[in-house]
Formats: structure tokens, sequence, C-alpha cells
């Protein structure tokens, strides 16, 4: 991960909205051919979700014969590579006029060209029953359909439509051992050709999948395939669409009918003058087109923008899941009104077709773990604890050693008798949206309260942008200080205000922060001294510098990133008066220095802690990271902690743990768990509150001797 991808001296902001099959292939083509994209502009991809499935093999991840992972495309590695910004977010409308997209609990984003790429949903206009299960979008579709097959029974599974993909999704069911049955409402299926039609009524009986006929609306179904349209906040923002659809209408430049600023290709999108239906293959076919007619509508000077003439048909191919239980699955093909197959030939040709194109988004051999690191960003980029303790020895002229730190200064009383206490915290970017980054960079400085028994009072901060036109700078700040405030809101904490400034020679954008807090005095917990008896409990996994240095080499999943940010994004205000309510003497936040060296600084001279390996919990992917040698760039320095396990050493554990959970045990963490110190009588109830809490990772993961 790294900083927000600003190309000096940029000035344009190009967003993507949507990751769909042709915003996908556009980044594809600028990773390969970097020249193609245009100069000197910013770019945003903004997407629901951190990664796109490919359609074409939804039937075969839905059939059982592909993971998830085969048809997943990980915008956010893309996006890494194409130099390209990735934001996390719900598109919930735009504003032409103002040039604005509008983003769910966030501020607008302001462009100067948009391409709209936001795919479709499924089409329900049966008022008279209840909704079922819709396929698209397709990510709720897939979470019900695991929930369907853990709870298997032998009622059919009734599918209301009759075209290709119900067909297919219909074999692909039935593949899993379920009893799908087609619910149609017309006479016939809606293929596109008698061809296509009498091919597919085949295999449908072929795999004893029952088809009503004529189904009247009104009659309950299981799951919907019943046409697509675009998503309705397209035509309530006001741009011209299609009747019915609600698709987008372009001109042949891809440009949007009156919106010369706005583009829109795939499913959300339909050309005025030469409609074609929804599918994908029409969308890749767009993609080197739209491609350049954005290099050349954002060039200086801009050129004429070339129109797109689709061709009239698309070659679909059509797998039937492997239902029949053959040693290998079918196809069939149609192309306007021929239809061939179906066959075991066919399915080989799709599935090479498939995997080839989803291998073009595939991200090269990651950094092997002997090649010299990326410097990692976030708290991982905390200076060493050897230096830092150096400067501060050398800075006494006495040549005195400092106190023992804390995680924030005592500052004076209020008027209520309360303690006054700051802290400052803060790192170069570790992510590229300046929203999200604002808000882990601000839970990551009030951890440091949260660990002392404190509330936040108010905040101040010192943001850095990179070089950028005027605009871009003022739409970069404003979704760093929103995504300040999203974590200070909520507590009733105040921005009280902060600097600016711009990087420069190339340094990209950094924050941070001051933070104010308040405590009683009786509930202000130090580090330490820790006491006999005393259990450790752990409110979180760890494993986040490792993590985040595994995305920089191309090496993490994208599911054990956005598991990792949702950890991290995760408030740990309300454990205050958990802890407070349940005795805790001591308290310290897990950040740089790692579990070990953070539980060092709990330590006085003679105590001892012992450690219960299997407690402590990693972040999903952390350890096979960390396995594979991967480790964040600050791990060599924290490494130093490890002699807290010598045999003499004052950390016991009760077993031997692993080479890689050493390492985790160093990994630097940017919004890490709290550790605290409970009565060894109260420990087990402290830990079913954090539980319920919603904290339910949170572990008791040793005890002072």
């Amino acid at each position: 991960m790294r900083s927000p991808q600003w190309p000096p001296p940029a000035r344009a902001l190009l967003v993507l909205a949507g990751g769909g099959h042709a915003h996908a292939l556009l980044l594809r083509r600028w990773i390969m051919r970097p020249r193609l994209k245009p100069e000197a502009v910013a770019v945003l991809l903004v997407n629901r979700t951190s990664t796109a499935l490919y359609s074409g093999m939804v039937p075969g991840l839905v059939a059982g014969l592909y993971p998830r992972e085969a048809c997943a495309i990980d915008l956010r590695d893309l996006c890494r590579r194409a130099g390209v910004t990735f934001l996390q977010a719900e598109i919930t409308g735009v504003d032409p006029e103002g040039q604005l997209l509008q983003l769910a609990d966030r501020p607008p984003l302001r462009f100067d060209a948009l391409s709209l790429n936001v795919g479709c949903q499924t089409r329900w206009l049966d008022p008279s029953s209840s909704a079922p299960q819709l396929v698209k979008p397709l990510e709720p579709f897939l979470g019900w359909l695991e929930q369907r097959l853990q709870h298997r029974n032998h009622q059919p599974l009734r599918i209301r439509g009759g075209g290709a993909a119900a067909v297919e999704l219909a074999m692909a069911l039935r593949a899993r051992g379920l009893a799908p049955e087609l619910l149609v409402r017309a006479r016939q299926l809606q293929l596109g050709s008698p061809a296509a039609n009498a091919a597919a009524a085949q295999m449908l009986r072929s795999a004893d999948i029952p088809i009503c006929w004529g189904v009247e609306d009104g009659i309950p179904a299981d799951l919907a395939c019943t046409g697509s349209e675009a998503p309705p906040w397209l035509a309530a923002s006001g741009l011209p669409v299609q009747a019915g659809t609600g698709r987008v209408l372009t001109e042949p430049s891809l440009q949007v009918q009156g919106q010369p600023q706005l583009f829109a290709s795939g499913d959300c999108a339909v050309l005025a003058v030469d409609p074609r239906p929804a599918a994908g293959v029409w969308a890749v076919r767009a993609a080197p087109l739209l491609a350049e007619n954005l290099r050349r509508q954002l060039g200086r000077p801009q050129r004429p923008l070339r129109p797109w003439r689709p061709q009239r048909w698309a070659l679909q191919l059509l797998g039937d899941g492997g239902c029949l239980g053959l040693e290998a699955p079918r196809a069939f093909a149609f192309y306007g009104p021929w239809s061939v197959g179906p066959s075991r030939w066919l399915w080989r040709w799709k599935d090479r077709i498939d995997r080839q194109f989803m291998q073009g988004f595939r991200p090269a051999r990651a950094m092997a773990a002997s090649a010299e690191p990326m410097a990692c960003r976030g708290c991982a980029a905390k200076l060493p604890a050897a230096p830092l303790e150096a400067a501060l020895t050398r800075l006494d002229p006495q040549g005195v050693a400092p106190p023992p730190p804390q995680d924030a200064a005592r500052l004076d009383l209020n008027a209520h008798g309360e303690l006054l206490l700051q802290s400052v915290d803060g790192f170069p970017a570790l992510l590229d949206d300046p929203w999200l980054n604002a808000r882990l960079t601000t839970l990551h400085a009030c951890s440091d309260l949260w660990a002392c028994g404190a509330s936040v009072h108010s905040l101040q901060a010192v943001v850095t942008l990179p070089e950028a036109a005027a605009p871009l700078q003022e739409e970069l700040l404003l979704h760093t200080l929103a995504g300040v405030r999203s974590v200070l809101d909520p507590l009733e904490a105040v921005l009280l205000g902060g600097h600016t400034l711009e990087g420069r020679d190339g340094a990209g954008l950094a924050l941070t922060l001051a933070v104010n807090g308040v405590v009683p005095p009786a509930r202000h917990w130090p580090k330490g001294p820790l006491c006999s008896g005393q259990r450790l409990l752990l409110t979180r996994p760890i494993g986040s510098g490792v993590l985040f240095a595994a995305a920089m080499a191309g090496a993490a999943k994208p599911a054990w990133i956005d598991a990792a940010l949702a950890v991290m994004q995760q408030s740990q205000a309300p454990l205050v008066e958990l802890l407070a309510a349940h005795g805790c003497q001591a308290c310290t936040d897990v950040t740089g220095f790692g579990l070990l060296g953070h539980l060092g600084e709990m330590l006085e001279e003679h105590q001892r802690v012992e450690l219960d390996p299997a407690a402590i919990t990693a972040l999903p992917g952390a350890l096979a990271v960390l396995e594979q040698g991967l480790a964040s760039s600050l791990a060599p320095a924290n490494a130093r902690a490890l002699a807290l396990l010598a045999p003499t050493g004052p950390v016991a554990v009760t077993a031997t743990p692993t080479a890689a959970e050493q390492q985790l045990w160093i990994d630097p963490q940017t919004c890490g768990p709290l550790l605290a110190a409970l009565p060894a009588d109260r420990a087990a109830a402290a830990l079913q509150a954090v539980w319920a809490a919603g904290f339910t990772q949170a572990a008791l993961i040793g005890r002072v001797l």
C-alpha cells in the first residue's frame, strides 16, 4: 500500500465509478502500456467491494467447479499496479452539473471526468409478491447460496426467469445437489433464437430440471433471474436513460448524451443509436475505445473522440456445470440464429477462454522474501526503538536516561478535577484512500488515550499534501478531514484545527495528530508495574504490519486485507468503560514495536509473565505470509524484543512458539489492540463483556507470574 497517486503536477481528476469489466480492462491496459494513461491526471476507482467477480465464471463458481478466488479480480492490487487510487465506498448518485459523485457516509467526490461502469442489478417487476433473492448484485446472492447449501432440504428451488442466465444458473445449482425448477412467464425460453431455445430446453430435460410454462405474476419464487436493470440512482440523478432498463444512454463515443464530461459503458449503459443487450462481451469490446477516448478527452490539447461500432451478435457459451455427472462438464454455443453443442470440447474451450481472461489480471510473481523489502507505511514507518532511545538518552546533558515511556502525557487538572492528557501520533499514508487513511490514523492516535483509561476530548491535525493543482489538493484535504471527523463525531470530540503543508520532491500524503483527552485520576491507567496473578487481555488479533507489507509485494489475498481493515476500523472507545468496570490496573496499546515490544514496556525489573501462544490470535493470512518469509520493514529492528523469550528472560511461554508466531509477536501494528492487565478473579467476566461489545476475537493471552 502507498500514498495516493497524484502524478506531479496533477492538473485534473478522473474518477472511475464501478469496478466492472471495462474498468478492470482499462487498468490492465495502463499496467501493460503506461504511456496510454492520461498524463498529469490523478485517477481514482470507486467500488463498493475490493474485488470484482468475472461474470463468465460465476456459473462455474456456483456449480463448484471454481474457487471464488479464481473468479475475482483484485481491484485494490490492480489499482496499485496501475498507479490509481482505490476507494471502497458505496456510490449513491451523481451530480452532473456540480461534477460530484455522491458517496454513502462520505463527502461527495469532485471530478473533471467521470466514467460509469457500475454494472446492473436483477429487475423484479412483480409488485404482487414479495421479492425473492435477486441474482444480481452477485455478492449477496453468493452469500444466500452459501446459507442454502449449509441448510439443504428436499424442497424445490424455484427460479423465476427463462433467459440464458437462468438456464445456466439452474444447471449449476443442479450440479450442487439442489432441486431447481424454472418458472417461465412465456411459453418458450428466451435465449435469442429458436435453435438456442431448443438446445437449452434439451439440456434442462437431460438434467431433470422441470420447466413451468406460462407462470403468472404473483407465484412465489426463491430466486429471481428476470433480466437486468441499471442501478436506480442513475435515473434519479437526472441522466438520460433507456425506458424499462434504466441504462444510461450514450453517444457512439461512450459519452453520456448531453454530458460530455461523463462516460458510461458495460451493463449500466447502452448506445442510443445502436443498442445492444446487457452482456459482458460488449463491455470487454468497449474497453479499448473507452481508454482511448478518456485519454483524448483529458489530453492537452483535446483530440476528437472515436466512435464505437459494436458487433451485431455476440458469441455466448453456456455450460451445464457438470450437472449430469459425466467425466467433464459440457457447454453449448449460440451466435445469432445458430447454435452448436452441447459438447465437452466446447466446455474446455470456454474454460480456457475464461482462465486466460482472468490470468491477465493476476499480478506478477510476488516479491521474494529475500529481495530488498519496500519501506512500509502506517505505524510500520516508525523509527526503530534503538536510535529513538539513544537520542533521548543523549538529549539530557547529564546523560540521565529518560523515564519509562507512557502512552499519553499528563498536562494538568481541569475544573472538574480530571487529568488532562495529550498524545501525538501520525505516519505516511497507509492507504491510497484519503478518507479511510485518515480514519485509521485517527483511531490509531486515539488508542493512546484509551490505553490510559481516558476519553477523547479534542484533536489538532497536521496534513501534508502532495504537489497537485489547487482543486485536487482541496479534494484530498476535504476527504482527509472528513475521515478524521468520522471518528471524532461519534465520540462528541472536536477537531480544533491544525496546519497544512505541501510535500515537495514527490512526498505523498501524511497525517499527524495531537489528541487530547480527560480521565478521572483514579482511573488513569499506567503501563505498569504489573502485579502477580494478573491476567493479560488482548482485545483483538494482530498481524496488520506483515499483511500490508504483503500487499505491497502483491502477495496478500484481497479477503485478508478486507478482514484486516474491518478489524482496524472498529473503534475501541467502548472498551474503556468495560475494562474500568472490571478492575483494569494497567494497559497499553500494541502499535509499532509489536506485541512483545510493548509488553516489555509494561514490565519492571524482575517481573515475569507467561504467554499462551495458542491464545494470541492472528488476522487472516498473517501467519501464512510470515511462513513465506515476508515481514514488515520495521520487523528486523523489532526483533530485539525476542530476547524477552530467552530462557532467563522475563517472558515465559506455555508452549514453544513457531518461528512464524514469534515473528507475529514483533510485527508492527497500525490500529492495534489494547493489552490490559486485569485481576485474575475478574478476567473471565471482562473477556465475556469485551466479546459482547463486538470484539469477538479478544483473548486472555497470559498471566503475571
